[in-house]
């Protein structure tokens, strides 16, 4: 494990990059560490769960394939140990890997190669949407047999509660706000990842199934070709 912290100390952001590919990690830890980050370096499986017990990181940069046990088991170890963002990196286009990688706690998954300012924008508008959920007062609001707990950040339907990952959770409250009522997918991307860039729909996609796989296929209806509104049966 490596780790570095930009000229000037403070309260620097902590993000801790996981790849076993070192000329990857180091582009990567070197681009967030330009953007006054403080970064951590793991090569592998058990190496990064160690390091996300010690450095607490507030931001985890994660890829798929590693020595030791794959991401998808740092994922699901990390989360149940402590909730952080989780931001993974897959060479792999098949979907199923990246919806395993979000119902382990995954937040967002880029597909290698991706561009160092692509990641860049997504490490920031993960950190950002943490900070605006932390700010948020806390609220309970029911939907037909849905009911969702701002302030403990806990989900029941039907009286049995789901567990969600952080960005589920947002994704699930904002639909709520606003029952039976389409929100586009780009207007999705905005208001919970943060993002400007219409190519990322299909993480909406991808967190909509994962909802649909915790909570049932009937919660949230699909309007083709536009985005997805939440029913209130």
């Amino acid at each position: 494990m490596e780790q570095n912290a930009p000229a000037g100390g403070g309260a620097a952001r902590r993000i801790l990059v996981v790849d076993d590919e070192l000329t990857i990690a180091e582009s990567v830890a070197a681009r967030l560490r330009a953007e006054e980050f403080t970064v951590e370096l793991a090569h592998d499986g058990p190496a990064a769960v160690a390091a996300a017990s010690t450095f607490e990181p507030d931001l985890v940069v994660l890829d798929v394939m590693l020595p030791g046990f794959d991401g998808v088991e740092v994922c699901r170890r990390i989360q149940a140990e402590r909730a952080v963002p989780v931001l993974m990196l897959t060479a792999r286009t098949d979907e199923t890997d990246q919806l395993i990688g979000l119902g382990v706690g995954a937040d967002d998954y880029l597909t290698k190669p991706f561009s160092l300012r692509v990641l860049t924008a997504r490490v920031h508008a993960l950190l950002r949407r943490v900070e605006r959920a932390a700010a948020l007062p806390g609220t309970v609001t029911v939907v037909g047999d849905l009911r969702i707990d701002a302030d403990q950040r806990r989900v029941w339907r039907g009286g049995v509660e789901a567990q969600l990952t952080p960005l589920e959770f947002d994704l699930l409250a904002r639909l709520a706000q606003r029952p039976r009522a389409v929100l586009a997918r780009e207007r999705l991307l905005e208001e919970v990842w943060d993002w400007a860039d219409a190519a990322g729909t299909r993480a909406v996609d991808s967190h909509i199934k994962a909802l649909r796989r915790k909570l049932g296929a009937d919660l949230i209806r699909t309007v083709h070709g536009v985005g997805y509104a939440l029913e209130s049966r």
